[in-house]
């Protein structure tokens, strides 16, 4: 089983801390971001990982080379940034012939337990299985709108008047074919130019357990005093 891990973004929100240390290397509770989630698909029987690198590429490629794992990972650098679908699609040929994939955003802290993804897509065989979180600001993210099936029904990137406070949580189940519906050049967006082309396709996921997004300053400090306290030592 693959995943791609997407780590190329700027940290732009997380400034100044990101000026130096690119946001999947930020610590947290005594470990990079990174390693938490290396750890993670290593829980759910990943067997190798891509990691998009863009940002100070060299501080994640060191650390990447001392890991010994597994999983295996694997850095692919963007000299312009393609975007988290335009990375899928530039790699397509390392999963093609796979059952699905797994996508996750490194920006993200959670203790969600990525095998039950797994096991829920594999479980229900649909093109993609895309997790959610109850936001209190769901204009902020992808808002998802689903029926009784638990079937994707609607997608809106960022709403003015969200339809629910179902958010994309940046973690994804894909088959190989959902690359077909990634068109034009990059940079591509899986939010604006992928998930609304899977409504009415895709299976939607609740995500249970801790989650935050941590691409500001008060999400970071808020997420390093939460996960100690969250997560068994």
């Amino acid at each position: 089983m693959k995943a791609f891990l997407l780590a190329a973004g700027t940290g732009s929100r997380l400034r100044p801390i990101t000026e130096t240390v690119p946001k999947c290397m930020i610590d947290i509770d005594g470990q990079p971001l990174l390693d938490i989630w290396l750890a993670a698909f290593h829980r759910a029987g990943v067997d190798e990982v891509l990691v998009n690198l863009h940002h100070l590429p060299e501080i994640v490629s060191r650390h990447l080379g001392a890991h010994t794992g597994p999983p295996t990972v694997r850095a692919s650098f963007e000299p312009e940034l393609l975007g988290s679908a335009g990375t899928l699609l530039a790699n397509r040929k390392w999963i093609i012939d796979d059952d699905f994939f797994l996508v996750c955003n490194a920006d993200n802290l959670t203790d969600f337990d990525l095998s039950s993804l797994v096991g829920t897509h594999r479980a229900h065989d649909q093109i993609a299985t895309v997790t959610v979180f109850r936001s209190e600001q769901p204009w902020a993210g992808g808002v998802v709108e689903l029926n009784d099936a638990g079937i994707m029904i609607s997608f809106a990137e960022k709403p003015r008047h969200p339809v629910s406070d179902l958010t994309n949580a940046g973690m994804y189940a894909f088959h190989p074919s959902v690359l077909d519906e990634i068109a034009g050049m990059p940079p591509k967006d899986i939010g604006y130019d992928l998930l609304p082309r899977l409504v009415g396709r895709a299976g939607v996921m609740l995500v249970d357990g801790y989650f935050r997004d941590i691409g500001t300053p008060d999400a970071y400090r808020l997420a390093r005093q939460e996960w100690r306290a969250r997560i068994p030592s």
